[in-house]
């Protein structure tokens, strides 16, 4: 198999991260060459793919958007195309867009300690190609893009109408005079209800158990006065440095008072629903605040469509289907039209591609994570992997930073290679602390982190950038000056 491109540092995934990590790369390793691969035909990872009614993030825009170009709206909650354009205009900006290879989907990447280097096999247009670089870094996040978590029921076949997953939308499904049962109690859901009622339908919730639900404005009055008096640049840092710290303070109480917030979350609830409305039946978990991640809802549409009577709530587990609908545990019935699985994520690391060091396949599992940014035991391999209690960009551009603070020292080190050593009575604990359905499923195949630094990261963006900028940046490294 011919070599068909030979980088310092190849990132995989065109989405907010890869995009992140490229910048990163091109204003503080100037003189590394580097490339993009990205399996879809489109930039945008996550925003080119889901493409459901009403997509949008569960993050603000200020701190899910990039450190280094302004979000120019007072539009804090942004929906899906928005965000795709944001991340595209950004990578056409700063000369990145051209780096990019589209179709370019990676099936395995070897190591080879002799040559100090990877090789990286991609699938592209039907055929085999072969990438070398010094540096590999996966920007893929980490879910499956070919398929979403969807269970079956019993009597599916008798189901007359139709069974769609948000992650496949059909781009000609029309639900105006349609009844509609979205499955599912987590973000997509809570999107996807209120936009399907918007676009005409009568729309149940059928939810297992109640979420978190929280509503909050989709503009940001105080950003708007920022931008109106600051630079766009000094707007946009103060505003994500509010927002962060809003975040870390909510988190916080929620985890030391976990009774108070849960309260007052429910009674917000209470508030913006008819008098009388089941609380307690259909917005009231079994768990803590942020033993999941919570449901964040924009200006409350979620309830305005509830107490609009456009929107009804189901709670309890589903017994089957019939030829007319659904039929829960409860002996309750739900006549649809359309059923939607919005049942959640499957996780896949790496993209699904194979690593191989030496001959040993690596197995995630068998692994802890460095510092949130590397495997144990695998060279010269990076990873960009979010925060569960905030924006993914936050600490996928920490990673970001920080990989090209060890680059460069590499360099004038004379380094090849680098290697991060767990210690023997390092304790593993789950690489995402939460007990979300999707991440119970995929545990037996994640890396771990451990109980201390650095192999573990803090839920905590203030603590986490001290750590990862002030620290040394060869803790618990291994290098190997060996020249290829």
């Amino acid at each position: 198999m011919a070599v068909s491109k030979q980088v310092d540092v190849l990132i995989v995934g065109a989405g907010i991260s890869g995009i992140d990590a490229a910048y990163r790369l091109k204003t503080r390793c100037p003189g590394k060459s580097w490339a993009i691969l990205e399996a879809r035909d489109r930039i945008g990872g996550t925003w080119d793919l889901f493409r459901y009614p009403g997509v949008r993030s569960d993050s603000d825009i200020f701190t899910l958007g990039f450190p280094f170009r302004p979000w120019p709206s007072d539009k804090c909650i942004v929906e899906g195309p928005a965000i795709r354009d944001y991340v595209e205009d950004a990578a056409r900006e700063f000369g990145i867009f051209d780096h990019i290879r589209f179709a370019h989907r990676v099936l395995s990447a070897n190591w080879s300690s002799k040559d100090a280097a990877w090789s990286v096999e991609v699938e592209h247009c039907g055929r085999r190609e072969q990438y070398v670089c010094a540096y590999l870094f996966m920007c893929s996040g980490y879910y499956d893009y070919a398929q979403g978590h969807r269970p079956t029921w019993p009597g599916e076949a008798e189901f007359e109408g139709c069974i769609i997953h948000p992650q496949f939308w059909p781009d000609d499904l029309n639900v105006a005079g349609k009844r509609v049962a979205v499955i599912g109690s987590g973000a997509t859901a809570v999107t996807l209800v209120p936009s399907l009622a918007k676009d005409g339908a009568q729309v149940t919730m059928v939810q297992r158990s109640p979420s978190y639900v929280v509503a909050r404005p989709s503009r940001d009055r105080i950003a708007a006065g920022l931008q109106r008096i600051l630079p766009p640049r000094a707007a946009h840092a103060v505003t994500r440095w509010k927002n962060l710290l809003l975040g870390i303070y909510f988190f916080r109480q929620a985890r030391r008072k976990p009774e108070k917030v849960a309260h007052s979350m429910r009674e917000q609830v209470r508030m913006a629903l008819p008098a009388g409305y089941p609380i307690e039946r259909h917005f009231t978990p079994a768990y803590k605040p942020w033993d999941q991640r919570l449901c964040l809802i924009p200006d409350g549409d979620l309830f305005e469509a509830i107490a609009a009577s456009k929107v009804s709530v189901a709670t309890g587990g589903i017994d089957r289907f019939t030829s007319e609908g659904l039929r829960l545990a409860s002996g309750e019935t739900v006549a649809v039209d359309i059923v939607v699985a919005a049942t959640g994520l499957q996780m896949k690391l790496l993209g699904g591609a194979k690593l191989v060091v030496d001959g040993q396949p690596v197995r995630l599992a068998e692994h802890h994570v460095y510092k949130g940014m590397m495997l144990s035991g695998v060279p010269n391999l990076f990873l960009a992997f979010g925060y569960t209690n905030a924006s993914w960009t936050l600490r996928s551009d920490l990673t970001a930073r920080a990989v090209c603070r060890l680059i460069n020292r590499m360099d004038r080190k004379r380094f090849k290679v680098c290697i991060a050593r767990a210690a023997v009575d390092l304790e593993p604990h789950p690489i995402m602390e939460l007990n979300s359905g999707y991440v119970k499923r995929a545990a037996s195949e994640l890396p771990s982190q451990g109980d201390r630094g650095p192999w573990r990261v803090p839920q905590n963006y203030v603590r986490d950038l001290a750590r990862m900028t002030f620290s040394r940046i060869d803790e618990a490294l291994e290098f190997d000056p060996q020249q290829p």
